[in-house]
């Protein structure tokens, strides 16, 4: 079960390794198309060592984006896809495309479209109400994920990931505090799931068993009254039975209202309160505190929770948060889990994995202090990478004792 480093299946594809650049905004699409900057973003992670890394975030509709700069998935986006996909291919990783709906997360000022929610909800960032879709919006949502797992395939990805995380569409359907339907989509636990079956049901339709059909989902939300683990494994049985993923990458949090139950370490408060667009940025020296909660880090923090999953699943999971070194990564497996995904261990070091196949007692220099986070406006990146154009603005670290600047 220490097996990091060869080949493994997943669904009908096989990765080099059972190591995932997990999704990040990248924030490298100014026109909400591929450039050579996403490229060379990938292309990196990709040379350096990854089984495959993923592209975010592509949206399945323009209004589904958390702003108009990001890509939505359309037949104008392909070409710029498929130098992507050849660029990653071409360093021997597998690349898989993000797809889904922003819904409450969205920009609706940014995009100029509504952004979704399950219920009526004021938007801070459209500064109106969010748009409640009726039953046949719902399936034409449904029917534009299908749309833009098709596009995927045509643009050379080798897979896709549905996004049912961190309370964007799907996930606030699944949330007893933002959906308060009372129709089909609304009420039970089987009701708020019915989206994320429906969704992922379409996606394998479309793709078959051409491309991998993976789901990001919430263990829990990290807020009174939203998902709880328990009603999160409830749905994640149904999804593994209805047969329609290759396996779930398991997150927690909520881009809404805990988005740091994901990014365990430092809260950025006072770097977010500078680049966050108006309104959000008002608003955010108002509840900033109370939004970015500080959870201390530690290795495979979210393990604890991902192990209810393991034990009730069959299907293959990936474990997330805080893997950055070997023994770690030997412990996903010795759980029981086939891959593991990483994130921002490699914004600081795009060659870590190389460097650990080469020195097994290789730490990552990532000191956890998110510092990375508020850069997604304007091009995701460490700002302590040795190569990076603002390290001259930054204080120096030392990355052998990371621990003590966690």
């Amino acid at each position: 079960m220490t097996d990091i480093f060869t080949p493994a299946r997943l669904g009908p594809i096989t990765l080099r390794n059972r190591v995932i650049k997990a999704a990040t905004f990248e924030g490298r699409t100014p026109d909400a198309l591929v450039t050579d900057d996403l490229i060379a973003f990938h292309r990196e992670v990709a040379a350096g060592g990854v089984g495959m890394t993923t592209v975010a975030y592509c949206a399945v509709a323009p209004g589904g984006r958390t702003d108009r700069h990001q890509i939505w998935m359309r037949q104008e986006a392909v070409p710029g896809l498929r130098r992507l996909t050849a660029a990653v291919h071409a360093e021997g990783a597998a690349v898989s495309a993000q797809i889904g709906h922003a819904g409450p997360v969205a920009n609706a000022a940014s995009n100029r479209y509504p952004a979704l929610a399950p219920s009526r909800m004021f938007s801070p960032l459209g500064m109106k109400p969010m748009k409640v879709p009726r039953e046949h919006e719902i399936g034409e949502l449904v029917a534009a994920h299908a749309t833009a797992a098709r596009l995927a395939e045509e643009s050379g990805f080798d897979a896709v990931e549905i996004h049912f995380g961190h309370n964007y569409l799907t996930s606030s359907f699944l949330s007893p505090l933002l959906n308060r339907r009372t129709d089909r989509y609304g009420g039970s636990t089987e009701n708020r799931a019915r989206l994320a079956r429906e969704i992922a049901l379409a996606v394998k339709e479309a793709v078959g068993d051409r491309l991998a059909v993976t789901a990001k989902l919430n263990m829990e939300d990290g807020v009174r009254g939203g998902l709880t683990v328990a009603e999160s494994l409830r749905v994640a049985a149904w999804l593994e039975a209805d047969g329609a993923l290759d396996a779930l990458e398991l997150t927690a949090g909520s881009s809404l209202l805990n988005p740091m139950l994901l990014f365990h370490g430092t809260a950025p408060r006072k770097s977010f309160a500078k680049v966050l667009p108006a309104p959000a940025r008002w608003g955010f020296r108002v509840v900033g505190r109370s939004f970015l909660k500080e959870y201390p880090y530690q290795e495979a923090y979210l393990l604890e929770r991902a192990r209810h999953f393991r034990r009730e699943l069959s299907m293959p999971l990936i474990l997330l948060g805080g893997i950055t070194n070997l023994d770690t990564m030997r412990l996903a497996r010795t759980e029981g889990f086939e891959f593991v995904a990483m994130a921002r261990a490699l914004l600081r070091e795009p060659n870590l994995l190389h460097r650990i196949e080469s020195e097994v007692a290789t730490r990552s220099a990532c000191i956890h202090c998110n510092e990375c986070m508020p850069t997604i406006y304007t091009g995701t990146k460490c700002l302590y990478r040795l190569d990076s154009p603002v390290i001259a603005e930054t204080p120096p670290v030392d990355a052998t004792v990371p621990e003590a600047r966690a």
